[in-house]
């Protein structure tokens, strides 16, 4: 409890800033996934370079004979099964398919993204205000984060918090 000391940063920044490729790249994504800033997207690639990284190493190891391969097989199932709970990969994949992966899957999977693909918002702007504003629940659970990433048994849990006035609004079109 209490006030942590330091906050970590939990992004790496690019190594040449003004890369014109990488900044095209990026603008479109900030654009398509509505982040509010190129923080939000270098968060998630961290998140994708620290899986990435997990799958190499497990991919040195897990032919290797005794203990040392047991255990990395274990831990290969394991990061997989985390990955398919998560909604990005499915229940049978390899560490190939984590090697495959891009910063696109990850982005699909936050709760910003999922509110506009389900309907609830007309544009990705209004999903992460509706967000924010707090009228998006999961499960009854209100959320304010638009980028919580949304687990697969969870999506379908998605809706309007039952206090608010656009859950009210959607049962009385309902209704008519």
């Amino acid at each position: 409890m209490g006030d942590p000391k330091r906050h970590r940063k939990k992004y790496v920044t690019p190594p040449h800033p003004w890369d014109k490729v990488r900044l095209e790249r990026e603008a479109q994504l900030v654009i398509k996934y509505g982040l509010r800033n190129k923080r939000e997207l270098w968060r998630f690639q961290n998140i994708l370079r620290k899986y990435r990284r997990v799958a190499r190493d497990l991919l040195g190891k897990i032919n290797l004979p005794g203990r040392e391969g047991e255990y990395a097989r274990a831990k290969a199932q394991a990061v997989i099964k985390r990955l398919a709970k998560m909604g990005v990969l499915d229940e049978n994949a390899t560490l190939d398919d984590i090697l495959n992966l891009t910063v696109e899957d990850f982005l699909e999977r936050r709760l910003q993204t999922l509110v506009y693909r389900l309907g609830l918002a007309r544009t990705i702007k209004q999903a992460r205000q509706l967000i924010t504003h707090g009228h998006i629940a999961i499960d009854g659970r209100r959320v304010t984060a638009p980028s919580y990433i949304v687990e697969k048994d969870e999506e379908s849990k998605i809706s309007y918090y039952p206090n608010s006035p656009f859950a009210k609004r959607s049962e009385s079109v309902e209704v008519a």
